[in-house]
């Protein structure tokens, strides 16, 4: 494991732990509660494929992912998801 991908390791499981904590402390379910249920499924995910050998690699074709797509959002799981996520940056002016 190089040591962004252990960089990476270590920001999910602090995630995955935060949003737990997050989880335990809501006293009722609301619309918060699924966003945060569902990240964890994505942290799941990603520390999965990590230990797996497969981090890192698109769920579809099985082409490597670009590395800044990753160091932004680990949990990322396609290069489909890539070409949505360019929708959302801020552009310099």
């Amino acid at each position: 494991m190089n040591a962004d991908t252990q960089m990476l390791l270590l920001e999910l499981r602090q995630t995955k732990t935060e949003i737990e904590h997050s989880l335990a402390a809501k006293k009722e379910k609301n619309w918060l509660t699924a966003i945060l249920e569902d990240e964890l499924a994505d942290v799941n995910k990603a520390l999965f494929k990590m230990a797996e050998g497969n981090f890192g690699y698109c769920e579809i074709s099985g082409e490597l992912l670009p590395t800044e797509f990753l160091t932004a959002i680990p949990t990322i799981r396609s290069i489909k998801d890539t070409e949505r996520i360019e929708n959302f940056w801020k552009k310099p002016i």
